[in-house]
């Protein structure tokens, strides 16, 4: 039997930006050039609320930075799409930057099989993300980083509130300025997109934006961590021919051999820093 909404609930319902009506009526009746153009309006205003946001990113950052120097890691919690974007972004990473699985964890309430379909009300426990990060040993050079575009996520503020009660450093990535994931976090990233095109679909600009910080989140600590060299994935995981031959054309470029020797290097090393710095130091 479906829970009916109190009078109070649908008051913070209607508070939130990410839940407000559509600036567009009638999309039914729209063309489809009409709605792509629409859609992509919108999406113009995503960079420009990310844009705002930049020195809060700047010093999450920062903070995680040192933690991940004395071998913290970033734990990610979410919950639908946030939680799915979440765990895009770290799984990305091991390929990406050659780093190990668990540098950057990413979780969402329902467990993997939420990554493909809804469980329900799985979001609706604040105690559950904790007992999620339990499971890996949690330590004081960890971060954790709540994202709910709508900010009220009880999976993700009830995560938040127990690891900074734990003392460790807590970030949040929203699109509700002022809401409890904001209060829950110690560094909170706002980035306020506006009504979605389709009320309430925050898999659209919400999600842009999210994966937008996302993306400079751990590619700044990647490069800063030593995980490129000049503005190359020197590390990256060789798991594909298309990546052979990048890192093929990295080395030729680098040490001035041809395609050969390159590739011979590469495949003798198993990654593009380990050739270079071997050849420098056998031909230095």
């Amino acid at each position: 039997m479906t829970q009916r909404m109190d009078k109070r609930e649908d008051e913070d319902l209607r508070k939130i930006i990410t839940e407000q009506p559509s600036r567009y009526q009638d999309l039914e009746k729209m063309s489809v050039r009409e709605l792509v153009g629409a859609i992509n309006r919108e999406d113009g205003l995503v960079h420009k609320a990310v844009r705002k946001a930049l020195p809060q990113i700047e010093r999450l950052i920062n903070e995680i930075l040192p933690r991940m120097e004395q071998g913290g890691r970033v734990f990610y919690i979410g919950s639908g799409t946030s939680g799915r974007l979440g765990v895009l972004d770290a799984s990305e990473l091991p390929p990406t930057f050659g780093v190990p699985g668990n540098m950057v964890i990413g979780l969402i309430s329902g467990g993997d099989v939420a990554l493909r379909k809804a469980v329900e009300k799985a979001e609706d426990d604040p105690g559950q993300a904790w007992e999620d990060m339990k499971r890996f040993d949690i330590n004081r050079h960890d971060t954790i980083i709540g994202i709910a575009a709508s900010g009220t996520t009880p999976y993700v503020v009830g995560g938040l509130q127990q690891a900074r009660r734990e003392g460790l450093l807590t970030g949040c990535i929203t699109c509700n300025p002022g809401s409890p994931v904001t209060e829950a976090a110690e560094i909170a990233v706002e980035a306020v997109v506006g009504p979605e095109f389709l009320t309430g679909s925050t898999r659209m600009k919400a999600g842009t934006a999210q994966k937008m910080i996302l993306n400079m989140i751990t590619t700044s600590l990647m490069i800063k961590l030593g995980k490129v060299k000049g503005n190359r994935m020197i590390n990256m995981q060789l798991t594909n021919n298309k990546l052979v031959r990048r890192g093929t054309r990295m080395i030729m470029e680098e040490l001035n051999l041809d395609a050969d020797q390159a590739r011979d290097l590469l495949l003798k090393h198993g990654s593009v820093r380990l050739a270079i710095e071997t050849w420098n130091r056998e031909n230095s």
